[in-house]
């Protein structure tokens, strides 16, 4: 028998419904329905309607501020739609709720909950199928209650392991086999083949997606490997090169490119790390789920790296189509990308905040050609202790334990459907890849590992993300041998198939490898922190990963042939020139217009609504916030924090990146975001020498075309970091954002490199925040500005205008502006710095005028009096910056050596007025700009 007890609020406010309404009158302006009210559903089955209601009082219900009904409806409305996670999809609430029963000693057979939605007004079916459609349901993961479900429980018996008859497929029917699930070419195909003939017999289905999982482009990163042809011209593989870097600076490296992340030197005997994943494929097709599965995936990578790190700093990078895009232009199988943007930031903000590590550096970026399939960065970055910071290889006879979620069916094929081109059937053919994250289950599971590696009892550990047991097993154990018992795994259900639960991708598993002596106290830090674990095989020393189900052996695998079975591909990139014929913008009648289309433009347009919703002061160590000055809304160019309360040692992480270039330029679009990371770095007082590099290139499919951008945005990397003496120590690479229309024809991304940068200060009240700090106080432009090239910047893309020529940077210049603002902001005479970017100087001047609550006064003919006044206002040359400075004699003394032009003064009028020489071009009121600047996103996220 099942229990059902509903509760809401019993205040006039209902936060959810009120969402909900603003969605349906954003998306279809409809005023018909005139308020939604919601209530939380639990059934509850196998439990005594005594225990129903203690559970419900005790664990439940909030009598404060909440009703609650038992059995009956709260609400009487027009309609009510309940919409509940699919049977054997993750919801995080049933392991809390079956816990509170446990504790309360009340037996639970199972339990759901869910939310039910009763709509009031004017309501048709026709509208109510539209908001269940395109607002209220993802049919991926969730459905509509139609009818009481007469149990909970997921029954059924564990299904059998099937054998593939590969050895007898001609090479058609390899490819049938490969088709929308392995995702392996037929030279690939025809090699396991062979390896199968060889060793007379025919593999099993659980063999099979262990392969495909291993030799998936997510996993072992084909494309980076391969030996490559670029424009006729033999290649190094792009990893050697990017890896080729660690030589630039070894004296902070502890570990480049081995482990789950980066690890450099920081102070006291410690180590940070960091890593930056994308989760676009997830995040495409089930946002919410998508975007928390992302950061709970880099955290655990952080938590897995050396012994185990403690994640202190989460990130996010998004791209997405305009959230005003016409929605006639949303792909067949897309999702409109306001829908999108709203759920990918609540996902990241659940997770983060449940978990208790702060959000504190990120950014958005707006293109349409984003519609099909955004991009989804979320990073990650930790501090360990130096002695536990390098990879140890597990022994033989160690005990191999898995601990945190149980394993269900959720999540699998994910890293062979990420590997994949996106197109309108992906959502139906991979919904199984997408799940919903469990962030208080993550919570445990990092304490749990962190006492563990401080009493030293981990041989080795590693996430289970993509590829599930598959991965982390395989690797794990790939100089040795590992036996898995698969019938030891705690499941979620029990119908599963032995091959699902060693490929599932469920969420917030650990799997680390103990000494035989360390289980008694790994068990019991396990039930300290009411994390479940258990053992699950041992490493042997047989080369080989053996898999069994209870008396059935499921896989016999080389680890050779495993590992190293793969063919190195040979691919072949052609560049395609790019013909933009030059469209220069007609001369500026209006300034005070162009001034607020740019600032109020998607990719310039604050971002503190979102911002706030993360919880960026969580754990208290944050000392330079994303926001400051007066108002505490003006936006810094990074984000320290002091991850040792005692002491002043700080993190400083930031990033660049800007997409649009890419389809310009690729080399020169890269070299941007590069210098934009490290410019964003230097603003906020940070030292080049004490930092390394991040790179994520998330890419189209890489066709001959797309890989030969791909090779020229990694020369740029190599140049760059060797231009700087840095170097890179993690990455990732995802080069399936490819969508492909019903009728064959393609939508790619705009190339993103994302560059992420990050290191350590000294003492972190020393670094610099953006806001103006005084009043007739010297302002002063510092670098060499590119003022002839000006494609791609915001002015070109609102005027319509267009270039083949993007803002590019001196290089030779670069290192000595870097090293100069470095030194600039150590000496104590600079109140401000804001490095130019995205928007050109009257950006960087609007923000630092409205952190400061003052105005400024600029004269552009300090900087040229020969160009154009708009080319100066609105150029985007990154490594170039803004400073406030005491004085003209500081002034003098500290940027002597490199380009500098002091252009105007603060002021406490709240006015920015921009001349050159004699002649006034703009006077804009600071306020009223700021108010242009914020509403944007309040609209999106406030209305």
């Amino acid at each position: 028998m099942i229990a059902t007890i509903r509760i809401a609020s019993s205040g006039k406010t209902d936060s959810k419904g009120q969402e909900l309404l603003a969605e349906i009158k954003r998306t279809f302006k409809n005023n018909s329905i005139t308020s939604i009210k919601t209530s939380k559903v639990y059934r509850l089955e196998g439990i005594s309607q005594r225990d129903v209601k203690k559970l419900a009082e005790k664990a439940l219900y909030e009598p404060i501020d909440q009703i609650i009904s038992y059995r009956k409806p709260i609400y009487k409305a027009n309609k009510t739609v309940e919409v509940a996670y699919k049977p054997g999809v993750m919801n995080p609430e049933v392991a809390s709720i079956t816990k509170a029963a446990s504790d309360l000693g009340i037996k639970l057979l199972a339990a759901d909950s869910s939310y039910e939605y009763a709509f009031f007004g004017k309501v048709n079916e026709n509208l109510i199928s539209e908001i269940i459609n395109k607002l209220l349901v993802n049919k991926t993961v969730e459905h509509i209650v139609k009818t009481p479900p007469k149990t909970l429980v997921i029954g059924g018996e564990p299904q059998k392991t099937k054998i593939i008859p590969i050895r007898k497929l001609n090479d058609l029917k390899l490819m049938q086999l490969s088709k929308d699930k392995l995702f392996l070419n037929l030279e690939e195909m025809k090699i396991i083949r062979a390896y199968f003939q060889k060793i007379n017999r025919d593999p099993t289905d659980c063999e099979i997606e262990i392969l495909a999982q291993t030799w998936s482009e997510h996993c072992v990163h084909k494309t980076f490997n391969a030996k490559l042809t670029i424009d006729g011209k033999l290649k190094k593989p792009l990893f050697e090169r990017i890896k080729s870097t660690a030589k630039n600076n070894k004296k902070i490296i502890i570990s480049a490119f081995v482990d789950n992340s980066g690890v450099i030197d920081f102070y006291d005997g410690y180590a940070i790390n960091g890593k930056v994943e994308t989760h676009n494929s997830p995040s495409a097709i089930e946002p919410y789920g998508g975007a928390m599965t992302g950061s709970g995936g880099v955290f655990r990578d952080i938590l897995g790296t050396g012994q185990g790190a403690k994640p202190i700093i989460s990130t996010d990078i998004f791209c997405f189509a305009n959230p005003d895009m016409d929605s006639i232009n949303t792909p067949p199988g897309c999702l409109p990308p306001a829908y999108l943007l709203r759920r990918v930031v609540a996902g990241v903000r659940d997770y983060g905040n449940r978990v208790g590590i702060p959000t504190n550096n990120g950014s958005i970026h707006f293109h349409n050609d984003f519609r099909a399939k955004p991009t989804v960065a979320v990073g990650s970055y930790g501090v360990l202790p130096k002695k536990s910071a390098t990879k140890k290889e597990p022994q033989i006879g160690d005990l191999i334990i898995t601990m945190g979620g149980a394993t269900g069916r959720d999540g699998i094929h994910g890293a062979t459907f990420s590997s994949a081109e996106m197109s309108d059937k992906t959502m139906n053919i991979s919904g199984s890849a997408v799940q919903i994250g469990n962030a208080i289950e993550e919570k445990r599971v990092i304490d749990a590992i962190l006492i563990m590696e401080n009493q030293n009892l981990i041989s080795s550990i590693t996430d289970c993300g993509a590829g599930g047991f598959s991965s982390a097993v395989g690797e794990m154990a790939k100089k040795t041998g590992a036996e898995i018992q698969l019938a030891k795994v705690p499941l979620k259900y029990p119908n599963l198939a032995p091959w699902e639960i060693f490929l599932s991708e469920s969420q917030e598993r650990m799997v680390i490898a103990i000494s035989g002596k360390n289980l008694k106290n790994v068990e019991k830090i396990c039930d300290l922190y009411n994390v479940p674990f258990a053992q699950i095989g041992k490493i042997t020393n047989s080369n080989k990963l053996i898999i069994n189900y209870k008396k059935e052996m499921v896989a016999n695998l080389s680890m050779q042939f495993l590992h190293n079975g793969l063919p190195q591909r040979h691919m072949v990139g052609r560049s395609k020139s790019i013909k933009i014929n030059e469209e220069l913008p007609k001369k500026i009648k209006d300034y005070e217009s162009i001034i607020k289309k740019i600032i109020s433009h998607p990719n310039i347009a604050s971002k503190e609504p979102i911002v706030r919703m993360y919880d960026h002061n969580v754990q208290g160590t944050t000392a330079l916030y994303p926001f400051s000055g007066a108002d505490l809304d003006a936006p810094n160019d990074g984000v320290a924090i002091k991850p040792m309360l005692s002491k002043p040692y700080g993190v400083i992480t930031t990033h660049g990146l800007n997409p649009v270039l890419n389809n310009i330029d690729i080399y020169w679009g890269s070299i941007w975001a590069l210098t934009e990371a490290v410019s964003n770095y230097v603003a906020i007082g940070g030292d080049l020498k004490d930092a390394a590099l991040i790179d994520n290139f998330i890419w189209p499919f890489p066709d001959e075309e797309s890989l030969a951008d791909l090779d020229k945005s990694v020369d740029a990397c190599v140049d760059f970091a060797n231009l700087l003496k840095m170097p890179f120590v993690s990455g990732k690479d995802s080069l399936s954002s490819t969508y492909r229309y019903p009728d064959g024809k393609t939508l790619k991304i705009p190339p993103v490199l994302l560059i992420s940068v990050f290191g350590k200060i000294p003492d972190v009240s020393k670094t610099i925040s953006s806001d103006f700090k005084s009043t007739n106080s010297i302002v002063v432009l510092v670098g060499k500005s590119d003022l002839k090239n000006l494609g791609g910047t915001i002015y070109f893309d609102i005027t319509g205008s267009k270039s083949a020529k993007i803002p590019q940077v001196d290089l030779k210049l670069l290192p000595k502006v870097l090293s100069t603002i470095t030194a600039s902001a150590k000496s104590g005479k600079i109140l401000s710095i804001h490095d130019i970017s995205e928007g050109g100087l009257i950006s960087a001047i609007s923000e630092m005028c409205f952190g400061g609550a003052c105005g400024a006064s600029i004269d552009l003919s300090q900087i040229d009096k020969k160009t154009r006044s708009e080319f100066i206002l609105f150029s985007e040359t990154p490594g170039t910056f803004l400073l406030e400075v005491k004085d003209e004699k500081a002034t003098k003394s500290l940027f002597s050596k490199i380009p500098h032009k002091i252009i105007g003064k603060t002021q406490k009028e709240k006015t920015i007025k921009i001349k050159s020489g004699k002649k006034q071009i703009v006077s804009i009121s600071v306020d009223k700009l700021k108010q242009v600047w914020q509403k944007p996103m309040k609209e999106i996220f406030h209305s």
